[in-house]
């Protein structure tokens, strides 16, 4: 529990923050507007996941998944059936094609039956992508036979969870604005508090530097848990975003979340002397991990040897515990490896707040 200490500082913090009203009005006005891209301006020339399960060991088979993996139109995540098929339900697939075991050149008049995955209900693209993988099917053909026909398509509708693209991409997207929110607005303050000489008029107190983290820490928390709520409201009666999970269970990750970030950008803060320097030293932290944390496209996509560095980042967690809730539904039993990767974030962004900030930096 915080001290009596703690609360009383948490409270004055609180009260400056809330007097910049031009930074919380920017800093909600910048989340809403790029919401609203991705909801109404988002086009159809993105990569096209798809979900390939090759059961066959054919170079017919071969040919035809490398054929695909050419192809920009598509982003080509190779798996067992099952495992697609789940991630198809849950909204991490738009398309999963089966290629099965007896596939192979088939004899003169004869075709062999690849199977389409597809929610048929949510994905709207489908009558322009059937014709896309007809076409790599006839560059096949032409190679194989001169063009006689080889293969049919055959579309198996997968009931999905009812979610657009939208659905799937607001929890990264939030666990990015909490983020960017978090390590801008703390490390910021640091800065600014250094800037104004209030951290050399604190230094004289008996305040230690436990507190002083623990009540920013805290007082920056409400303000950011306020931005969520502004936000998240934005996306389900403006958007009309689904979010099939328990809310306060998704409040509860976000909390986290914004506690393990929140530290990190107080070590920032505390690394920096100038507003220059924090925006420098924050865009190091932010960017790499808004491209590496599966915010926009998997983590399984990703080269191979990026994917290790990638699972371990703070971001990664928090999107995969805040999608999991969003989109499929999950309880906090189910989104454990992910609380305890922010726990352990948490615990090591604490530590080092408290130990990189030495008073007598600022009084000198």
């Amino acid at each position: 529990m915080p001290s009596k200490l703690q609360r009383h500082l948490a409270r004055d913090f609180m009260k400056i923050f809330l007097r910049d009203r031009q930074s919380i009005f920017f800093s909600l006005f910048f989340p809403v507007v790029f919401m609203s891209i991705f909801a109404f301006v988002r086009g159809g020339q993105e990569p096209i996941p798809l979900g390939v399960a090759n059961q066959s060991d054919s170079a017919l088979a071969g040919a035809l998944v490398d054929k695909l993996g050419e192809d920009t139109a598509f982003t080509v995540v190779s798996g067992d059936e099952a495992q697609l098929r789940e991630q198809l339900i849950h909204g991490e697939q738009m398309l999963v094609l089966v290629v099965p075991a007896q596939f192979q050149a088939p004899s003169a008049g004869e075709t062999a039956a690849l199977r389409l995955l597809a929610d048929t209900s949510q994905f709207n693209q489908l009558p322009l992508v059937e014709p896309m993988l007809e076409q790599k099917l006839m560059e096949i053909e032409r190679e194989y036979r001169g063009g006689e026909a080889m293969f049919s398509l055959e579309i198996e509708n997968v009931q999905a969870l009812s979610q657009s693209y939208l659905d799937f991409l607001l929890p990264g997207l939030l666990a990015m604005m909490l983020m960017q929110l978090s390590v801008a607005g703390s490390g910021y303050n640091v800065v600014e508090f250094r800037r104004k000489g209030i951290l050399k008029r604190l230094f004289v107190t008996p305040l230690q530097p436990r507190d002083f983290v623990a009540a920013i820490v805290a007082a920056r928390l409400g303000i950011v848990m306020i931005q969520l709520t502004v936000l998240l409201a934005f996306a389900l009666f403006v958007l009309r975003v689904n979010i099939v999970g328990n809310f306060a269970e998704f409040y509860l990750v976000a909390l986290v979340a914004s506690l393990v970030f929140l530290n990190i950008g107080f070590c920032i803060g505390s690394m920096a002397r100038t507003q220059q320097a924090i925006m420098a030293i924050g865009n190091i932290v932010i960017f790499p991990q808004i491209v590496l944390s599966g915010v926009f496209y998997p983590i399984d996509a990703m080269p191979g040897f990026v994917q290790p560095l990638a699972q371990v980042l703070p971001l990664t967690f928090v999107v995969s515990g805040l999608r999991e809730i969003a989109v499929a539904g999950a309880t906090l039993l189910e989104i454990v490896p992910s609380l305890i990767g922010m726990a352990v974030w948490f615990v090591i962004g604490f530590a080092l707040a408290t130990r990189m900030f030495v008073w007598k930096d600022v009084a000198a």
